[in-house]
């Protein structure tokens, strides 16, 4: 179903089954899958590829320019996965070069007036709450909670099951399954989404006694993340050991705030 005020642009690709509201704009390059419903005067632009049941709400700009000043043009993309809801005037930018896209995964919530720079990479059900900005070539891994009006400088790595309390600003890594507050700061586990998601007492116990030892023991960073090598082996554990130290940025350091 297309309504009659919608632009379609003959080169776009749309799956049979797809509902396009008044006044949308769809570009070339664009692919649209199965049963995507895209909502009132959204724009869809650039080389932009998006899979099925996705939903599009009012004003919705997804696939525009990268807001970078090396930018020349060039026909980029947007790889956008299943089940994806994006909410009013959320923006998406494609990447800045043609050898790497920005990719939006599958299952994610992306609430009102938020922002995915270019080149970005976000997993699978990660929330991004109203007003939050990722700068360019962020990545989130899988089930991210983003909370209100936060920010990530751009090339931050944000760990799986991390928590970012509302307003929020980072630019340095956050680990995964930890709480981010204030301005690159973490002040312990993310203990209710780590429930949420199935993690063990045992489990929590474990990243508990990981998380004295790397944050708030006063050891360099390098001898934290040996001692925790000799000391824990779990797969969560190991996750968060790995990405401490391959971090290239440095990562949120806690400060004593419970």
């Amino acid at each position: 179903m297309i309504h009659p005020t919608a632009i379609i642009h003959p080169e776009a690709v749309l799956d049979p089954n797809v509902d396009i509201g008044p006044y949308a704009v769809v570009d070339a390059g664009v692919v649209l899958g199965a049963h995507c419903w895209v909502g009132p005067y959204v724009h869809l632009t650039g080389q932009t590829r998006i899979g099925s049941h996705n939903r599009f709400h009012a004003g919705c700009v997804i696939g525009d320019a990268p807001q970078d000043l090396k930018y020349r043009g060039d026909l980029t993309g947007v790889a956008i996965g299943d089940r994806n809801v994006f909410r009013e005037q959320v923006t998406v930018h494609r990447s800045n070069r043609r050898e790497e896209e920005t990719v939006i995964g599958s299952d994610n919530y992306l609430m009102a007036h938020c922002h995915v720079g270019h080149n970005s990479k976000v997993g699978n059900h990660v929330i991004i709450a109203n007003g939050a900005l990722l700068g360019g070539h962020v990545i989130l891994e899988d089930r991210v909670n983003i909370s209100g009006n936060c920010l990530v400088h751009q090339f931050v790595r944000v760990g799986a099951f991390a928590l970012m309390q509302g307003g929020s600003a980072i630019s340095k890594d956050l680990p995964p399954f930890t709480t981010a507050w204030g301005a690159n700061s973490i002040c312990g586990l993310n203990i209710v989404g780590l429930r949420r998601h199935g993690f063990s007492s045992e489990d929590r116990l474990e990243l508990k006694r990981l998380y004295q030892i790397l944050f708030r023991q006063g050891l360099t960073m390098k001898e934290a993340v040996h001692l925790a090598r000799s000391q824990f082996s779990s797969e969560a554990a190991r996750r968060l050991v790995d990405f401490v130290a391959s971090s290239k940025r440095g990562v949120c350091q806690d400060t004593g705030r419970s």
